[in-house]
């Protein structure tokens, strides 16, 4: 058994490129940087911020997402899988290329959150009577295994 998952949380760096395959197929490409900070060690070495760029592939749906809500700056969660290629450029020289393709993304930050606000507000008030359910026939349980 293998395992090719992948988890990011990152910003993106472009604008997505989207293209619309001959099936009418939607694919979405960006890039998102991830990034560790700089520290000092303790004997006073000073290890520099490291960024990594990776490119991401979005299929369909996604895809689609991706070109209406998603623009450079934005703030993503996303799960997927490593993918490698290669290809000949124009003057003949193999390249080589690794994606990560996405099957999972949240869209984390304020536009993102301003866009849910209002199936937010709900779903949370339904969830504050349910706790309160539970909590109630928590009690009557405990209440119930009581000798006196």
């Amino acid at each position: 058994m293998s395992v090719n998952k992948v988890i990011l949380l990152g910003n993106v760096g472009k604008d997505p490129d989207v293209k619309y395959l001959d099936n009418n197929v939607c694919v979405a490409n960006l890039s998102l940087a991830t990034s560790e900070r700089g520290y000092t060690t303790q004997t006073g070495t000073q290890v520099p911020e490291r960024t990594e760029w990776h490119n991401l592939v979005f299929w369909r749906g996604l895809a689609e997402t991706v070109e209406k809500y998603v623009r450079k700056g934005d703030k993503l969660y996303i799960e997927g899988s490593i993918r490698n290629r290669s290809y000949d450029d124009q003057n003949g020289v193999r390249r080589y290329v690794t994606e990560i393709f996405v099957d999972n993304m949240e869209m984390l930050g304020s536009r993102s959150s301003q866009k849910t606000t209002s199936s937010d507000n709900m779903s949370s008030a339904q969830d504050q009577e349910q706790p309160k359910q539970q909590v109630a026939s928590v009690d009557s349980a405990v209440n119930d295994d009581l000798p006196f």
